[in-house]
């Protein structure tokens, strides 16, 4: 599905001191399973993921999906594969503010059918939200609950991708396995690429690629 070579993202060009978040490497990644990307904070696991997500463009190297050059297509025809094939979780939620947490999962839904309806509250209750939590608003949530909503809205539309940063960093250790649960399950038949730094939520990987100052140090397969 991705096939990544020579990439390298490069701040401060301009300057004598370059900053290297990705250092020229090679990858290529499956069309489905849960892969872990692990590493400390600013080893460039995060950088790797909005390259690969079209968020961000490398500044060398080219990144293939499905046939795809993501690096020379319009901006316009990344949006819409990223509207269409990818779904999103963030550190932070991103929930809107003014809406219930139904409402924040459905925003992102291609129809507002009540087939869709019910999909997102099997999402919301097969990630710990019950019938109160759907119509409090975010203010009203904790931030796990608001985490868990925010991750049933990547997967509403189904994507063939889930990129998922640091998806379980505000959920206690129950939940966050719990959460890891579902993504596998998800993983199934469609790719799910989680970064994280903590290696305990990894135990069901298929594989982890371990980077290190914008490299790649190990690639493991469970």
């Amino acid at each position: 599905m991705f096939e990544v070579k020579n990439i390298s993202m490069i701040y401060d060009m301009d300057t004598d001191e370059k900053m290297y978040a990705l250092k020229g490497f090679d990858l290529t990644l499956p069309d489905k399973g849960l892969i872990g990307i692990i590493g400390p904070s600013g080893s460039g696991k995060s950088t790797l993921m909005y390259c690969l997500s079209t968020l961000k463009k490398p500044t060398e190297g080219t990144v293939c999906y499905n046939g795809t050059e993501l690096t020379t297509i319009t901006d316009s025809e990344r949006e819409k594969i990223r509207r269409k094939e990818f779904g999103f979780v963030f550190q932070k939620h991103y929930l809107v503010p003014y809406m219930n947490a139904l409402d924040n999962v459905l925003v992102a839904a291609a129809d507002q059918s009540e087939e869709t309806k019910k999909r997102a509250k099997e999402f919301l209750a097969g990630l710990g939200l019950g019938e109160r939590e759907l119509s409090k608003r975010p203010a009203k949530l904790s931030g796990g609950q608001c985490q868990r909503a925010a991750i049933a809205r990547a997967m509403i539309n189904n994507p063939k991708v889930v990129f998922a940063d640091e998806p379980t960093a505000s959920l206690d250790h129950e939940n966050a396995f719990n959460v890891m649960r579902i993504l596998k399950s998800y993983s199934a038949d469609r790719l799910v690429l989680v970064v994280t730094h903590d290696r305990s939520i990894l135990n069901e990987a298929d594989r982890i690629i371990e980077i290190w100052d914008g490299e790649i140090s190990r690639r493991e397969t469970e």
